[in-house]
């Protein structure tokens, strides 16, 4: 036999209870992997930096050498 929901007061409440735990824990996964894939993000754009800064050097310029090409 099916069961077509809760039968009691308590039944509801106890089934509420968990379907807020379920959606708790899955916004919190998420929360988790968003934070994990942002700081991913920053250590890759660090990354980036630094080689563009090195590709710079190895090229002869330095930081304010570009930033007055920018501006031209």
């Amino acid at each position: 036999m099916a069961e077509t929901g809760p039968n009691t007061p308590q039944d509801l409440s106890d089934m509420v209870e968990a379907m807020m735990r379920g959606l708790q824990n899955k916004f919190q996964a998420m929360s988790d992997q968003i934070v994990s894939r942002m700081e991913e993000m920053g250590t890759r754009i660090d990354d980036l930096e630094k080689n563009v800064a090195d590709l710079m050097t190895q090229a002869g310029m330095d930081e304010s050498e570009a930033h007055f090409k920018q501006d031209k």
